[in-house]
């Protein structure tokens, strides 16, 4: 009778880690792929058990377009961003706070990681104002899309202290009470920063941040604050927003931020242990 072989050890995050705050966002094809997500619940419960203070901010365009589209309404994008009108924002709030949070909360649970879903509108935990898109130089206007102006970190603090994982939907409200919708980038970059996080790692569906993209793929490996700064005009689509929420992070003291390839298995814990994860770091200027 033959025995299937055990499963590989995965590696251990340093014990530098412990009790610090790594923040996440999650999504892409590390959202959608089963093995990729049976890789990244895995991940998150060594974190947890290994003492580190995990948060899970997550998107989910793709489920957003789909619920969209099967709605007859159309999925518009300006600048990296969703165009968000009144029924949109009604179809993000339904899809994100419900069926992706609820969703990936039990993935997790099934591990054993003890995650409690929250939405960004819950305790002001993301206050927002309307946020503008830059297309060709000229501002436009994008509907209810928010760019996060404070971070409330009381219920994360309380659930990271009780030992659980929070799972944040990136959906803001603003002072006036209107509701917005918030890049789960740029959300994660403003908890990563709120909760003055040891680490930002966005999971994303490409090998990192491309310089000279697309004339050539070359993967720039490691940047700082400064040189980042002076290539945000040039990024395009879905890349701007995650560069943007990076240096927001590093700017604000998060020693680090990463762009990781997540359609590699377990590139999340492979990264935090030192292992050779493909992908972009992001330190401040001053950085070693």
């Amino acid at each position: 009778m033959s025995v299937a072989p055990a499963p590989a050890a995965r590696p251990a995050p340093p014990e530098a880690l412990r009790g610090r705050t790594v923040v996440v966002k999650y999504g892409g094809h590390a959202m959608a792929d089963t093995g990729l997500r049976r890789a990244f619940a895995e991940d998150v419960l060594v974190l947890r058990e290994a003492g580190v203070r995990t948060v899970v901010v997550h998107g989910g365009g793709p489920q957003i377009g789909a619920q969209l589209a099967r709605l007859g309404m159309e999925s518009v994008f300006l600048g990296g961003l969703r165009v968000t009108t009144p029924e949109t924002m009604d179809v993000v709030r339904m899809v994100l706070s419900g069926k992706v949070q609820k969703e990936l909360v039990g993935l997790l649970n099934e591990s054993g990681s003890h995650a409690v879903g929250i939405s960004g509108e819950d305790a002001r935990t993301l206050t927002a104002v309307k946020r503008y898109a830059e297309v060709a130089g000229e501002r436009v206007d994008i509907g209810l899309v928010g760019e996060v102006t404070r971070v409330n970190t009381a219920v994360l603090g309380i659930l990271l202290d009780h030992g659980h994982v929070p799972v944040v939907s990136s959906v803001g409200r603003g002072e006036d009470g209107q509701v917005y919708n918030v890049n789960a980038d740029t959300a994660a970059g403003a908890l990563a920063a709120g909760l003055g996080a040891e680490t930002l790692v966005v999971l994303t569906d490409v090998p990192g941040l491309c310089a000279d993209w697309p004339r050539s793929d070359r993967v720039v490996g490691r940047i700082g604050a400064a040189a980042l700064e002076a290539l945000l005009p040039s990024l395009g689509g879905g890349m701007a927003p995650k560069m943007e929420a990076c240096l927001r992070a590093v700017r604000a003291g998060v020693r680090s931020a990463r762009v990781l390839d997540g359609r590699t298995p377990h590139a999340l814990l492979d990264a935090l242990a030192g292992g050779a994860a493909p992908g972009t770091t992001v330190v401040a200027d001053d950085a070693g």
